[in-house]
């Protein structure tokens, strides 16, 4: 039984953790960041499958957390499916790394690695592994240029590009 509890707690701090030579940015500024995002691009995972229409919201907690409401279209069923979960800093506030949870006391690292600093207009997110990503940003739409920068940033992080969703909005 000890071995599953240390087992256990170490699976839940892993999925916090950085994946292998992603940084997340630094300088970062939590009340800039609230607020919605919409969702441009991802790799497909099954909480997300089917989606369009993909928002994000964060606002700040009383226990100085993060509030994160995900909204998006099922074009299954046809209609609004949405999700809250809560975030903390990992390693300071001043840095790109949060994990967050949907599912009671699991969590799960939410990385941004690449971000708008000047503008916080978008954001590049990953999670504990190359199995998560996305491309957050403040507008619906964006240029062909940053969908480029997107693209070839992820592909030499090693994320596997030809399986990319671009999200229809």
């Amino acid at each position: 039984m000890r071995l599953l509890v240390i087992f256990s707690l170490l699976c839940l701090s892993a999925c916090t953790s950085l994946p292998s030579g992603i940084e997340p940015v630094k300088s970062f500024e939590l009340p800039r960041y609230l607020g919605t995002w919409y969702e441009i691009a991802r790799l497909d995972h099954s909480f997300e499958r089917g989606l369009s229409q993909v928002t994000a919201e964060y606002q700040m907690r009383e226990d100085g957390g993060v509030k994160v409401t995900n909204r998006g279209f099922s074009e299954k069923e046809q209609v609004f499916d949405s999700a809250e979960g809560k975030a903390y800093f990992v390693d300071g506030d001043d840095i790109g790394h949060l994990k967050v949870s949907f599912f009671g006391p699991f969590y799960g690292a939410y990385v941004i690695y690449e971000l708008d600093q000047d503008n916080y207009q978008y954001a590049f997110i990953t999670s504990y592994n190359r199995d998560y990503l996305w491309f957050l940003s403040r507008t619906p739409t964006v240029s062909d240029a940053l969908k480029q920068k997107f693209s070839e940033q992820a592909k030499q992080l090693g994320f596997a590009t030809d399986e990319i969703i671009w999200v229809k909005q």
